[in-house]
């Protein structure tokens, strides 16, 4: 059975996965806000021409020219908002193209054929893709109504913790490797971590936000000691309606914790960001970002926590089994098993677990991507 694990077909993967929702690339971000909302899924793809956007998948993917190029995340569209050039008007920034607001880095999204290995998909992973679109296998082909999908075929797709939680059925066959301490296996990462102070501005975050969705991490806030307090994840952010951008402008990062945690924010900070919005002359931002839900959810109910905030009505973003996520950071110890670290980030439905001393300082940070280089090795010589 261990021989036989790495010729596994990744459609093994794809079993009860939901077909991908794709928009073209012609399309505005509005539209892709509309799409997230609609569908609740955590992003959403471009489907187009291979060059339009990104580089061609390898052997032309989806055939035709013609592939999902890229993908589009609530926190991208949050983090657009937030830039100098679109406070004035962010309604007009809504109608832009939705590529000003793709992840530039290439390769995030790849393509591969239903037949191809674990391996095949883990090497992949390890050279930057974060989603696997794999044509899904249906009776006759299917022509999505909802999905501008090509060759009368479904796509689904593939994820890092897709692959990890596989992994963890066959986490005997890797014996003894699971019990090691991480710190033991070189899977720490020290040098790439992203922080920010508990009383810094939360728009210092601005430019680590993107930076964290691309490394699907997020972004640590420590005290003075550098002890580690909370975080600023995207998958948070993008369960927020769109006035979040508001508070990433204008208050301190520990409040913008408070401010993202799942319930609605507390009713003084909607009045400091009010307040401090004033003071920058800014509240036709607020006025225009709330005109915005108002028409693209006109039967949201009118309290203060779905109306500002991270309230049911106005969710950018996400899906219910995402919604139990908060600010307070997912921990492990240098010395807790890659096992027990597998099973605590699939837990709470995230990708990395921070690492901290016994005095609650930040060590660094483990994540799919470097427990996937441990599984490689090992399928390659099991293979």
């Amino acid at each position: 059975m261990a021989v036989g694990l790495p010729a596994h077909e990744i459609s093994d993967l794809c079993l009860g996965k939901p077909a991908l929702r794709c928009l073209p690339a012609a399309a505005t971000v509005g539209d892709a806000l509309a799409a997230l909302r609609r569908y609740g899924d955590a992003a959403v793809g471009l489907w187009g021409c291979g060059d339009l956007l990104l580089p061609p998948p390898p052997g032309g993917g989806a055939g035709g020219g013609r592939a999902c190029v890229g993908k589009v995340c609530a926190v991208d569209i949050v983090c657009f908002l937030c830039r100098e050039e679109n406070l004035a008007d962010p309604a007009a920034a809504l109608r832009s193209k939705v590529e000003a607001v793709v992840p530039k880095a290439g390769g995030l999204v790849r393509h591969l054929e239903p037949h191809a290995s674990l391996l095949d998909a883990i090497e992949l992973i390890l050279e930057g893709a974060q989603n696997l679109v794999v044509p899904m296998r249906s009776p006759g082909g299917t022509k999505s109504r909802n999905n501008l999908l090509h060759n009368h075929r479904e796509y689904c797709w593939l994820t890092q913790e897709d692959i990890i939680r596989y992994l963890l059925n066959f986490i005997n066959l890797f014996a003894p490797i699971p019990a090691l301490p991480i710190n033991s296996l070189g899977i720490i990462d020290t040098d790439s971590i992203l922080a920010v102070h508990y009383y810094d501005p939360a728009a210092s975050a601005l430019r680590l936000i993107p930076e964290s969705n691309l490394k699907q991490t997020a972004v640590a806030i420590v005290d003075d000691e550098d002890q580690l307090i909370g975080e600023i994840s995207p998958l948070t952010l993008s369960s927020c309606d769109l006035t979040v951008a508001a508070a990433v402008l204008t208050l301190s990062a520990g409040d913008l914790m408070a401010y993202i945690d799942c319930g609605g924010p507390p009713d003084d900070l909607v009045r400091l960001v009010k307040e401090r919005l004033e003071e920058k002359n800014l509240v036709t931002f607020l006025e225009s970002l709330e005109e915005e839900l108002a028409f693209s959810l006109p039967s949201a109910s009118s309290s203060s926590d779905e109306e500002f905030g991270c309230g049911k009505g106005g969710r950018v973003g996400g899906y219910s089994a995402r919604m139990v996520r908060r600010s307070e950071a997912i921990m492990c110890y240098p010395s807790s098993s890659l096992v027990a670290v597998m099973i605590q980030a699939l837990a709470h439905r995230v990708s990395y677990v921070w690492v901290v001393e016994e005095d609650g300082s930040l060590a660094g940070i483990v994540t799919f991507k470097s427990m996937l280089r441990v599984f490689h090795e090992r399928l390659k010589s099991m293979s």
